[in-house]
């Protein structure tokens, strides 16, 4: 299995072609959730002051998303960023944020951050979640943060997520010990967690 990483992780990392050129950074994460993949990244420029791309990178144009860069062959798989998000919409302006319910209306939190597979993979596996009180019981002070697999179906409903209920028995205090729980389910949902 591919490394898993955090999408927001992601925002700012180098996109690099297998030459070494260092074409652009990654300013946002696309997905298509009805497919549990990235689609693509929406680009910003190089330098510290630079802003937005007209371009954006898909999904298919990428060669491996990396823990320090995301690898391209060369600039000719870039496109239209406005074309690339026409049919699905960044991860700040989809999920994050949103509230997490599962299928039997249950409150679990509000996603912080969705976690994805590098390499090239580029599946969406799961989602850091605040846990609400009613999830997490007997913490008070401090929201719990864990980390929730997607489950066999995910549902995006305006501004809510809604996962199986199976799902939501099986979480992780940090990235480690999620990667130690999805190890053996590659790519999309594959089965029900131990």
């Amino acid at each position: 299995m591919n490394e898993l990483m955090a999408a927001r992780s992601i925002s700012t990392r180098p996109v690099v072609t297998l030459g070494g050129d260092a074409v652009a950074h990654v300013k946002d994460t696309v997905c298509d959730f009805d497919t549990s993949r990235i689609t693509g990244f929406t680009l910003s420029g190089r330098g510290l002051l630079s802003g937005p791309l007209k371009e954006g990178l898909p999904w298919s144009a990428v060669w491996a998303l990396g823990h320090d860069a995301v690898m391209i062959r060369d600039r000719r798989g870039l496109v239209s960023a406005a074309a690339m998000t026409a049919q699905q919409q960044t991860l700040r302006a989809r999920v994050l944020g949103a509230r997490v319910l599962t299928e039997a209306g249950d409150e679990v939190g509000t996603v912080l951050d969705v976690v994805v597979e590098g390499g090239t993979g580029g599946w969406v596996v799961g989602f850091r979640v605040a846990a609400s009180r009613r999830f997490v019981p007997g913490r008070t002070r401090h929201r719990r943060r864990v980390y929730v697999p997607r489950g066999e179906s995910l549902t995006v409903a305006g501004r809510s997520l809604v996962l199986p209920g199976a799902a939501v028995r099986h979480v992780a205090d940090d990235l480690p010990g999620f990667t130690a729980l999805v190890g053996g389910v590659p790519g999309p949902w594959k089965g029900s967690l131990p």
